[in-house]
């Protein structure tokens, strides 16, 4: 039988917004993917809590822009009580023994992949699919952890190949139209919304 192949899109979703499902769906057709999960934070070690939303909150903004057949919201972070991505994928692969997952992340979250815990390790083990972002993604192809994963660079369509990969499981920028949604936007939008409501 073949292994499902899995994109996962962690975010704080605070809140979620269109931009993250136009990730997911882009990510669905160019990586030929099952499913997409949108991995809901139960808190991001590298964001203050200050203006972080509960969980409850965020979850339920993440269930609002999935489909829950190809675009499935979910809280198994909080489950199994991980807030770091390379402890979240240990986990995953040993739940989940037959999916084949790469994890989804934007061009700004690549520059900053050298403060993740443990990234070289996760990058090694796990596939990576680059989206582009608003005034990010040159930055961050000239980054330090694009610079360190460069010869491991590969098309998209060759980051999930029909065999296991070999020493390094690489990484890819995919090609899609970047998207201007923003939830620090979206957040100050609201807040503006209630001040003059107030």
């Amino acid at each position: 039988m073949r292994r499902r192949r899995i994109g996962l899109l962690g975010g704080s979703f605070n809140p979620a917004h269109a931009g993250h499902l136009h990730v997911a769906r882009q990510a669905l057709r160019a990586l030929r993917l099952d499913q997409v999960w949108l991995l809901v934070s139960p808190g991001n070690p590298l964001k203050p809590r200050a203006g972080m939303a509960p969980f409850a909150e965020r979850l339920a903004s993440a269930r609002a822009i999935a489909d829950g057949v190809r675009v499935i919201a979910t809280s198994i972070e909080a489950a199994i009580g991980q807030r770091y991505t390379a402890r979240t994928l240990r986990r995953l692969t040993r739940l989940f023994p037959h999916a084949r997952f790469v994890w989804i992340i934007g061009a700004d979250n690549l520059w900053q992949l050298p403060r993740w815990q443990r990234w070289r390790t996760m990058a090694a083990r796990t596939p990576l699919a680059v989206l582009p972002r608003p005034g990010w993604t040159r930055k961050a192809l000239h980054g330090a952890a694009a610079a360190q994963l460069r010869r491991h660079r590969r098309r998209p369509g060759a980051l999930l190949p029909a065999s296991p990969p070999g020493r390094h499981a690489g990484w890819a920028l995919v090609p899609a139209r970047e998207h201007p949604a923003s939830a620090t936007a979206l957040r100050a939008a609201r807040a503006r919304a209630e001040r003059r409501a107030g």
